[in-house]
C-alpha cells in the first residue's frame, strides 16, 4: 500500500500545488522567458545575417558602386584631357603639313629654275656642269668639288641656294610632321584607351546596381537620401554663417556712414577720400575689393545663370554641352559665357584662379572634390552649388558637402 500511496502522493502534490501561485509559476515564467529570448535572438539573427553566402552586404555593394562612379569620373578627366591632347595634335598635324606641301612647291620652284639654266647650256653646247649637278646625290658636294662657284653667274649661285635652302628646310618639315602624326597617334591610343575605362567602370556599377532585389534598393535609397539630409544639414549651417558674415558687414559699413554724414564729411568732395583713409580698417574690406568684388559678381551672376539654365540636362561623360553635359564640361561652359576661358579638365580649371576658402567662397567660385580633384561643381552661395553630378544622374542644385570638398578656387 505505502508503495501505491508514495507515487500517488507526488501526483496529488503536484496536482494540489496548481492552484498556490508562487509554485507552479516559477517554472512556467522560466520557461517564458527562455522562449522568448529563443526568439528576440532568432529575429536579431535574421535581421544581421546576409542575404546569402558570397553576396556582399547592401552596404558594400553602395560602397563599390560609389567607388566604380568615382573612378569613372577620373576615366573621364583623362579622357578629356587625351581628347583636348588629340585635337591640339591634330591641328599642329595639318599646319605641319601645309608647311611640308609649302616647302615642296618652293622646292620645285628651285629645281624648275635649276632646270631652266642646265636646258640653257645643253641649247648653246655649252658644259652641262649644272645638269651635271643637278643628277648628283650631293650637289653641293659636286658643286664644291668642281669649283662651280667660278663659273655660275650670280643669278645661277642664287638658285643653287635657294634650292638647297628648300630642300633642306622641305626635309626638316617632314620630319617635324612624321613625329607629331607619331604624337598624334599616341593620344588617339590614350583617347581609346581612357574611353574603353569609362565604360568598363560604368557597366560594372549598372551589374552591381541590376542584381540588388527590390527591397534592397528601397533601402539603398534610404541610404542616399539619409546622406543628402546630413549634407543639407551642413549647407544650412554654412548659409547661416555666411548670412551672419554678411550682417556684420553691413552694420560696419552703415557705421562707418554714419560716422562720416557725423563729421560733416559726406557731402564734401575734399573730405570723400579723406575717410576712405581714416576709416581703412572698417570700410576699407568692403570697399576696397568692392569695385574688384563687383566686377567678379557682374560676372559670377551670368556664369550661374548660365548653369542655371542647364538644370535638368543628363550627365555624359565626355560631354560638353548644349544638349548635355560632364562636370567639368558645365563650369567651362558657364565661366565661358561670362566672358572667362577655363581649360578642359578639373585638374587644369583647379589652378585657373585663386585658392580661396570655404569659409570666404562666394557665389561663382569653383569647388573641387576628392583627392583626386576629379569633380567639380559651381558655387551659388548657402552651402549649395550647381554641378553635372554622374552617370543616370541630371544637372541639379546640391549640397557641396554631399563628397569630400579638395578645395575652392575665384576663377575671373
Amino acid at each position: 500500500m505505502a508503495s501505491h500511496r508514495k507515487p500517488r502522493t507526488r501526483t496529488a502534490g503536484m496536482t494540489g500545488l496548481a492552484g498556490i501561485p508562487g509554485i507552479r509559476t516559477a517554472p512556467a515564467v522560466g520557461i517564458t522567458t527562455a522562449a522568448l529570448t529563443s526568439v528576440a535572438l532568432l529575429s536579431q539573427s535574421a535581421q544581421a545575417a546576409p542575404s546569402a553566402p558570397g553576396k556582399p552586404s547592401l552596404e558594400e555593394v553602395r560602397k563599390k558602386v560609389d567607388d566604380l562612379y568615382h573612378q569613372a569620373g577620373v576615366a573621364t578627366q583623362k579622357y578629356n584631357a587625351a581628347k583636348e591632347r588629340t585635337e591640339k595634335q591634330r591641328k599642329k598635324v595639318g599646319r605641319l603639313l601645309d608647311h611640308v606641301a609649302e616647302r615642296a612647291d618652293r622646292l620645285n620652284e628651285a629645281r624648275q629654275e635649276l632646270g631652266s639654266f642646265a636646258a640653257a647650256q645643253y641649247r648653246t653646247g655649252a658644259v652641262s656642269h649644272t645638269a651635271t649637278m643637278m643628277l648628283a646625290e650631293d650637289p653641293q658636294g659636286y658643286f664644291d668639288q668642281n669649283h662651280l662657284a667660278d663659273r655660275l653667274t650670280k643669278r645661277q649661285k642664287k638658285a643653287v641656294d635657294d634650292y638647297q635652302t628648300q630642300q633642306a628646310s622641305a626635309t626638316k618639315q617632314r620630319t617635324k610632321a612624321a613625329r607629331s602624326l607619331e604624337t598624334l597617334s599616341d593620344s588617339r591610343d590614350d583617347l581609346r584607351t581612357s574611353k574603353r575605362t569609362v565604360q568598363k567602370k560604368l557597366g560594372e556599377a549598372r551589374e552591381l546596381l541590376s542584381e540588388l532585389t527590390a527591397e534592397e534598393k528601397a533601402r539603398l535609397a534610404v541610404i542616399e537620401r539619409q546622406k543628402e539630409r546630413e549634407a543639407k544639414r551642413k549647407a544650412e549651417e554654412l548659409a547661416r554663417k555666411e548670412a551672419a558674415e554678411a550682417e556684420r558687414k553691413r552694420k560696419t559699413e552703415e557705421a562707418a556712414q554714419k560716422e562720416r554724414k557725423e563729421q560733416g564729411e559726406g557731402t564734401g568732395s575734399g573730405s570723400g577720400s579723406a575717410p576712405g583713409t581714416d576709416t581703412g580698417s572698417g570700410s576699407g574690406p568692403g570697399s576696397d575689393p568692392g569695385s574688384t568684388d563687383g566686377g567678379y559678381a557682374t560676372k559670377a551672376a551670368k556664369a550661374i545663370a548660365f548653369a542655371e539654365a542647364q538644370i535638368g540636362k543628363p550627365y555624359v561623360w565626355g560631354a560638353t554641352g548644349p544638349d548635355s553635359y560632364d562636370c567639368s564640361g558645365l563650369t567651362q561652359d558657364a565661366w565661358k559665357a561670362a566672358g572667362i576661358t577655363l581649360p578642359r579638365t578639373t585638374w587644369d580649371q583647379v589652378k585657373a584662379g585663386t585658392t580661396v576658402k570655404t569659409a570666404d567662397a562666394k557665389p561663382g567660385d569653383l569647388v573641387f572634390f576628392y583627392d583626386d580633384i576629379s569633380h567639380v561643381g559651381i558655387y551659388i552661395g548657402g552651402g549649395k552649388m550647381i554641378h553635372a553630378p554622374k552617370p543616370g544622374a541630371k544637372v541639379r542644385v546640391e549640397s557641396i558637402f554631399y563628397m569630400p570638398i579638395h578645395n575652392m578656387v575665384r576663377p575671373a
